[in-house]
């Protein structure tokens, strides 16, 4: 079985410090690569499918939160506050609050709806030690956010828009869902108290499943405080589920921010995660691949292999043009061991590409596949398009 907490260690894509703490994992170079990767695809494919980028401190004053119904819902996961010139600020838990405010720094009208922004940015939950583990779960999280603020009327479009960006990211990543689940509320002081904007929000929630044709479970209690959702629930080889993907219906925070679009309307805050935190996307993918992933994301694309030394300022040649392409490439010399132990020892990076005498006088390379098979003296050019991820 594949445990990313030792996999994604040994491959150098994450590790921890107790000196930085525990459920604060970093990023070597190869999880770095991975992520920006990941990074990468779903900025360019929220920015073909509408969606205007925007960056936010990771920190606000505690007013903020008390205003989003965070602090009176949501406290118990939040970092204490922080004392600065007289003012409380804390550790922001969603990225939410920062994008209401975003909406209404300017007057907005009809025309400028659906509104669609998205951030990727860093959140934190105070999670207790004892559920900590790897990336699953973790106290520091890189959320891939966003948030459309539209018309009532237009809301289950939005969501079922929302759905099929997410479709397609987890076709390009290779992820299967496990389930769909319809996350409602529930009792008690964890939920906002309305059950009016709960049935109406569950409503359309459940249409649009029933439209799209797609079965889910529902399950009560498990809904953010403001609204219910939509949650694409994933699973390791253990069979453990956890939350990637999701989409809630917002009607609690605009009447809170007090957010309007001219004529007096109040919009709707349609939330959507199309990968949710990197940590957690990247611990399944960990596992789903067995560290060898899609070569759009893999953190060596190209590794450049020279049968001698003599042939090394013709597999110098090579690895610059493979830079120059784009991809990301590295050149393994002859003196790190025989043809054979060096491709073994690269054998989760897509290409490989063998520099011998032929290659040296033709300039080019023999491109090996990963999984063995022979794909010639292929242009570098070539092999760069075919590692970049389909939109």
């Amino acid at each position: 079985m594949n445990d990313h907490r030792r996999l994604g260690r040994e491959l150098g894509i994450f590790d921890t410090d107790p000196l930085i703490g525990s459920g604060l994992p970093y990023w070597p170079p190869a999880g770095a690569a991975v992520r920006k990767a990941i990074e990468d695809y779903v900025h360019e494919l929220e920015r073909r499918n509408g969606y205007q980028h925007v960056n936010s401190p990771v920190l606000g004053k505690r007013e903020l939160y008390e205003r989003s119904g965070h602090w009176a819902h949501y406290a118990e996961d939040m970092f204490p506050p922080m004392e600065v010139g007289g003012e409380e600020f804390v550790l922001r838990p969603s990225l939410c609050p920062h994008h209401a405010i975003i909406y209404r720094s300017r007057q907005r009208s009809h025309r400028d709806l659906p509104l669609r922004i998205a951030e990727l940015g860093g959140m934190y939950r105070s999670e207790a030690s004892g559920v900590l583990g790897g990336l699953t779960r973790v106290r520091s999280i890189q959320l891939n956010d966003g948030h459309v603020f539209c018309a009532p009327e237009r809301a289950a479009e939005e969501v079922s828009a929302a759905l099929d960006l997410i479709e397609a990211a987890h076709a390009q990543l290779g992820i299967e869902a496990a389930r769909y689940r319809l996350s409602l509320g529930g009792d008690g002081g964890k939920f906002v108290d309305d059950p009016g904007m709960w049935a109406r929000s569950e409503a359309l929630l459940r249409d649009v499943l029933k439209e799209r044709g797609r079965a889910y479970d529902e399950e009560r209690g498990e809904g953010a405080f403001y609204g219910p959702k939509i949650d694409i629930q994933i699973a390791d080889p253990a069979g453990r589920e956890a939350t990637l993907s999701t989409v809630q219906v917002d009607y609690f925070q605009p009447e809170r921010f007090d957010l309007r679009y001219v004529g007096g309307e109040r919009p709707v805050m349609v939330h959507r995660s199309v990968v949710g935190g990197l940590e957690r996307l990247v611990a399944h993918l960990i596992e789903v691949h067995g560290g060898a992933f899609p070569a759009w994301m893999a953190p060596v694309q190209a590794v450049v292999l020279p049968l001698s030394d003599a042939g090394r300022p013709a597999a110098e040649d090579v690895l610059r043009r493979c830079l120059a392409a784009g991809l990301r490439a590295e050149l393994v010399p002859a003196g790190r061991g025989s043809l054979g132990a060096r491709i073994r020892a690269h054998r989760l990076v897509p290409y490989q590409l063998v520099v011998g005498p032929r290659e040296m006088e033709s300039g080019g390379a023999a491109v090996r596949r990963r999984d063995g098979g022979q794909a010639g003296d292929v242009p570098i050019e070539r092999l760069a398009a075919g590692a970049r991820p389909r939109f």
